[in-house]
């Protein structure tokens, strides 16, 4: 019973929020010069993926984008996250595809799990461009 708490405790959202926001804070700390992940493709081997695709089929970064504009990605979702996202006016206001009978609890688990499987993507996203910042500036553990 332990170990299926554990492994659910572990794949809350909280704590994948938790995990995302703790690696962009150290990707954030790590990054003393951001000008220098300017036009630095994403893709360090060439033959993995530029851009990363969910489950659900959303891109996360387009083609062309460099490791600055996920570093910016990145901490715009982050502060987002901790802060709160402004509404432009009329936004949120309106359901799209929602009628009075659906069921608000699949509803619900619907989102959460899209909600964590693009957490999940963004913090290796983070990760991972921590660890090309470090090799871009010699310093490898």
């Amino acid at each position: 019973m332990q170990t299926s708490d554990c492994y659910n405790q572990r794949n809350s959202l909280f704590n994948t929020m938790k995990r995302f926001i703790g690696a962009v804070n150290n990707m954030d700390q790590m990054v003393m010069v951001p000008s220098l992940l300017r036009d630095v493709p994403l893709d360090h081997s060439g033959a993995g993926k530029t851009v990363s695709t969910a489950a659900n089929g959303f891109t996360y970064l387009d083609q062309d984008a460099d490791m600055y504009s996920a570093y910016v990605l990145l901490k715009s979702i982050r502060n987002d996250m901790e802060w709160g996202a402004l509404r432009g006016e009329g936004q949120g206001k309106e359901r799209t595809g929602a009628t009075e009978g659906d069921d608000l609890e699949k509803q619900f688990h619907h989102h959460l799990n899209g909600l964590h499987a693009v957490l999940s993507e963004l913090t290796r996203q983070a990760d991972s461009l921590t660890r090309r910042y470090k090799e871009e500036i010699g310093c490898v553990n």
